[in-house]
């Protein structure tokens, strides 16, 4: 029935490798997935939960989003660490804008955050429909996007956010995926 709901609402449903409960993704978020190897993958994996939800909250910040980490009662896949906008005209109202999650085999790690930084509306909907499909209660008042808050960010200002708060922890080397996947991506 859960399924069903995605398809009503023009979502395909897949299983997340990072695993939690349902969450909606569409072409107004950005998905920003870590593998890391590492011989005990297992420690520190809430060490990661907290970096990792602080260094996206860092990130919407210098885009004007009011971000914290923290789980809002109610939200969509809760979680210690996903992280929230407040609106500027009403500090009670928080909106979940990314969901963490972690994958820990042996020999490493994946850390997967889904941030909504567009169209809230078709997620809040298709979220409603398979939560309720799935015998799930949540507050739909708390799903939202970035934009939301701050009226005409894009996926494009976020990511440039991203880049430039993993660029204060990291050295980043940028090249189309194709090139790693052995695909050339170019125009023709």
């Amino acid at each position: 029935a859960a399924a069903q709901a995605c398809r009503e609402h023009g979502f395909e449903p897949l299983v997340r490798k990072a695993g939690g409960r349902a969450a909606a993704y569409h072409e107004g978020t950005l998905v920003v997935d870590h593998v890391m190897p590492h011989a005990d993958a297992i420690a520190g994996s809430k060490d990661r939960f907290s970096f990792f939800g602080e260094l996206l909250a860092q990130a919407l910040r210098t885009v004007g989003v009011q971000a914290a980490v923290g789980e809002i009662p109610g939200e969509y896949c809760p979680g210690e660490f996903s992280v929230y906008g407040t609106d500027p005209a009403d500090a009670a109202r928080r909106i979940k804008l990314i969901g963490t999650a972690q994958r820990v085999v042996s020999g490493g790690w994946l850390f997967s955050s889904v941030i909504v930084v567009e169209n809230s509306a078709p997620i809040r909907s298709v979220l409603t429909d398979s939560y309720a499909a799935l015998g799930l209660d949540w507050d739909p008042a708390t799903a939202g996007a970035a934009n939301d808050l701050v009226p005409g960010l894009t996926v494009q200002d976020v990511q440039d956010a991203v880049i430039a708060a993993y660029a204060g922890h990291a050295s980043l080397r940028h090249a189309d995926f194709g090139s790693y996947a052995g695909v050339d991506t170019r125009e023709p």
